[in-house]
């Protein structure tokens, strides 16, 4: 596996990760009224989180793309 998420990348990662996370989990907004959108933020927070500290991104391998230095 070769990194492919640059360090700015990585950080909105896990900013935007641990944000989703905790808005669905405990936010009294109204679009987290929905179970299925509730858990759907938190798959899509962990999903954030895991290639932000792994370092890589499988849609990015799959595209061909890359925030890292060369």
């Amino acid at each position: 596996m070769i990194a492919n998420v640059g360090t700015i990348d990585r950080a909105l990662r896990l900013v935007l990760g641990v944000g989703l996370i905790a808005a669905a989990l405990f936010s009294s907004w109204d679009v987290f009224d929905s179970v299925a959108l509730e858990y759907g933020a938190v798959v899509v927070g962990i999903v954030m989180l895991a290639t932000a500290m792994f370092r890589f991104c499988p849609l990015y391998a799959v595209l061909g793309a890359t925030t890292c230095r060369n």
